[in-house]
């Protein structure tokens, strides 16, 4: 078994990789977005535009796992 311990890192650890790929999807969408675009590369900043929220929404969750774990950790006295 885990310990609590071994599990928030595990889960700082998570955030932080979440976090990093949102700052990718943003400097992916900002790339595209600083060029005067053609009609394809609209069509590739709207992705580009989706992937960043699809993985903010990931670094969001893990965020809020990982403040629940020390929240646990600083205020469940078992």
């Amino acid at each position: 078994m885990q310990s609590a311990e071994a599990e928030i890192d595990r889960m700082q650890k998570a955030y932080l990789v979440a976090v990093d790929e949102w700052i990718a999807g943003i400097r992916d969408e900002e790339a595209l977005v600083s060029a005067t675009p053609s009609l394809a590369e609209v069509d590739r900043w709207e992705q580009a535009h989706f992937r960043e929220e699809e993985v903010r929404n990931k670094a969001k969750a893990a965020k809020k796992g990982y403040e629940a774990a020390l929240r646990s950790k600083f205020f469940d006295f078992h």
